[in-house]
């Protein structure tokens, strides 16, 4: 019994320190837990001229990037809450509607999908932004990508693990689209994707309405992409969860995702 008294009295001595060690410890493997949340993430905001924007830089060395379309199923995501939170143990850390899309959510143009064609590319002449030409493709491989105008991708015809068409394309070696002017009064929340080396991609959003110009003029000067593409505007959404974005504006089709590397 004294045996006893004198643990329990022990054992009292020592809950508090215990406590308020345990306590830290929790605390700091949160903390931790929640700066390695955000470094992962590869999305920030910034401020260009007047705008506001969310830049998500993935380079491709540290982020698998893919596209999505339709499910094991065939009908199409249409949206982030049905992409795959995890692939091979990557967390998913980004997403963006990924070009122009019919009423049925099928592209307007060439999508391919772990190398195959899965929607036929579109070279021909009509209204609207698609067919600004040039419009251009994104392809990307698993370290490498590339943006490049739709006459040249079928000039070169490249090997690509995925590929999407839209248009028009905002900067073409390292200058603004010749038919993309200063003065517009067209404004729209836009998104879109350039390129700063050959494993780097850039994804960006605008905040509030913006000008094809000023939004050419973000890759251009501000972001230094020597080729950038047009994804779309007015319907632009963005999955960046360390930034607390779901977008859920309208059903899209085609959908760019990044998952983290491990």
């Amino acid at each position: 019994m004294i045996r006893s008294s004198c643990f329990g009295k022990l054992l009292g001595s020592y809950r508090k320190p215990v406590g308020i060690l345990v306590t830290l410890i929790l605390t700091l493997a949160a903390s931790a837990s929640s700066s390695l949340a955000k470094a992962a993430s590869p999305c920030h905001e910034i401020s260009f001229r007047s705008g506001a924007y969310v830049v998500c830089t993935v380079d491709l060395r540290a982020y698998r990037v893919r596209l999505f379309w339709r499910d094991t199923r065939q009908q199409p995501y249409g949206g982030f809450d049905r992409l795959p939170r995890r692939i091979a143990d990557s967390p998913l850390v980004f997403a963006m509607n990924a070009g122009m899309y019919e009423q049925d959510l099928s592209p307007v143009g060439l999508y391919v999908e772990d190398g195959k064609i899965l929607h036929p590319p579109n070279q021909k002449n009509g209204a609207g932004n698609f067919y600004l030409k040039p419009n251009g493709i994104l392809c990307v491989g698993d370290q490498d990508a590339r943006i490049m105008t739709t006459e040249r991708f079928f000039s070169e015809r490249p090997k690509v693990d995925f590929a999407t068409q839209s248009g028009p394309m905002l900067v073409i070696d390292g200058k603004t689209h010749p038919r993309i002017k200063p003065v517009s009064n067209s404004q729209k929340i836009r998104n879109g994707v350039g390129i700063q080396d050959s494993h780097t991609l850039v994804f960006a959003i605008s905040e509030q309405p913006v000008t094809f110009f000023e939004f050419a003029e973000l890759f251009r000067v501000g972001l230094k992409s020597r080729n950038a593409l047009f994804l779309d505007g007015g319907i632009s959404s963005i999955y960046a969860p360390a930034l607390r974005r779901l977008d859920s504006l309208y059903p899209m089709g085609p959908i760019v995702a990044a998952y983290a590397r491990k």
